[in-house]
């Protein structure tokens, strides 16, 4: 149908958009070959750009025919305008159009359908919210923190660490750049088995293939002990410097709940997940106490290496209100 299209077109808009569409598709794919070393492509791109010199050459064959109607005009072109018989009445010369219009029209008419068809994805992407927008922070933020915050000044709410943790670059720092956060919450809770005394805000990003978890314990526990206690039950950690503070990475075990929804309700015992990455970092260069921990999982229980969660400490832990500091 297009071939079709294109014999119908004069020869004025035809020669010119056969020059623009031969020369931007050899360009390209010769490109991508050069890029590639990819010998077949380059072949391609060589069949684009030689076809293109063909008709330009045809184009200024065209030309030269026109300004010396002596000379034949090529196939397909205009044929010279024939001569007047001895004694014949000179019939009026009809108007040609002007072949320098016809081409510049042909040339920015194909130019525009051209970047309406780059730009037509990006404007599907920023008007389709579902598809392509991240998640939205969600969380119970609703009431006051509990008392622990208060008595806390340094601490930062769940809200805060989603906030920094949600970034729109945060698939691409996991080395998943195609995928998009599936869910994104923050909750501002206390630790464990310290009676609400500690906070401890976290922040978690799902996607498709990993979860991010990012956590704050403002407690008295600094890394350098931390390190300690993993070492003293035998666990394999590796010590490290982040933005200048002290750090530790960490395995373990994620929790795995069965739960059957049949007719009685019960639920099977709970068994260890697959392994779960923990860079713990401190909350300032000093290690006078308190950590971030930033883990990451996922169900297959493949997980990246710690170069990747180096990567989003740096980028993550300073969008995190610095109140430790102040």
């Amino acid at each position: 149908m297009l071939g079709l299209l294109l014999r119908l077109l004069p020869f004025w808009v035809r020669e010119p958009v056969f020059i623009l569409v031969g020369s931007v598709f050899g360009v390209r794919i010769m490109y991508l070959a050069a890029h590639e070393q990819n010998w077949t492509a380059a072949g391609i791109g060589a069949v684009f750009l030689v076809f293109t010199a063909v008709r330009v050459h045809t184009v200024v064959r065209a030309l030269r025919a026109r300004r010396s109607p002596d000379r034949p005009a090529p196939a397909g072109g205009t044929m010279p305008p024939p001569q007047p018989q001895p004694g014949a009445v000179p019939a009026t010369p009809k108007k040609e159009p002007n072949a320098w219009g016809q081409a510049f029209a042909a040339v920015a008419l194909f130019g525009g359908l051209a970047a309406a068809v780059w730009v037509a994805p990006h404007m599907t992407a920023d008007g389709d919210n579902n598809a392509s927008a991240p998640a939205a922070c969600s969380g119970s933020e609703d009431g006051k923190p509990p008392k622990a915050y208060a008595r806390t000044p340094k601490a930062a709410t769940g809200a805060e660490l989603c906030e920094a943790l949600n970034r729109p670059d945060l698939a691409e720092l996991m080395g998943t750049p195609d995928e998009s956060a599936t869910s994104a919450s923050g909750t501002s809770g206390t630790a464990a088995l310290t009676n609400g005394r500690v906070a401890e805000p976290e922040a978690q990003v799902e996607f498709d293939t990993y979860t991010v978890n990012l956590s704050a314990t403002y407690n008295k526990l600094s890394v350098a002990q931390y390190a300690k206690m993993k070492k003293a039950v035998g666990d394999d950690n590796r010590t490290d410097t982040i933005l200048g503070r002290p750090a530790v990475f960490s395995s373990d075990p994620t929790m795995k709940f069965e739960i059957n929804l049949g007719s009685k309700g019960s639920s099977g015992p709970v068994e260890e997940g697959p392994l779960a990455r923990t860079l713990t970092v401190a909350l300032d260069r000093k290690d006078t106490g308190g950590y971030y921990d930033i883990t990451v999982w996922s169900k297959t229980g493949a997980l990246p290496d710690d170069g990747v969660l180096l990567n989003i400490a740096e980028e993550v832990l300073p969008a995190v209100p610095d109140r430790a500091a102040r």
